[in-house]
């Protein structure tokens, strides 16, 4: 009995919270013109690169298949 006392007591405390203070965050922004093509490689650049990685690696597997069949053929 004592301990359902107990619980309910500390249930009914108020915070007294001495948590450190949340800092500001500070966002530093700067204008830079650019022309269109640069932007719009800027904007897409995280999708693009992949993108152009796997290209690159399949046209280097198409170029060695159709070396290897040349030789045979």
């Amino acid at each position: 009995m004592s301990n359902k006392k107990k619980r309910l007591a500390n249930r009914r405390k108020q915070y007294k919270g001495s948590s450190a203070s949340v800092q500001p965050t500070i966002v530093k922004v700067s204008a830079v013109k650019r022309p269109p093509l640069q932007q719009w490689w800027v904007d897409n650049k995280r999708i693009v690169k992949p993108l152009l990685t796997v290209a690159v690696i399949a046209l280097i597997v198409i170029l060695l298949i159709v070396g290897i069949i040349s030789i045979f053929i």
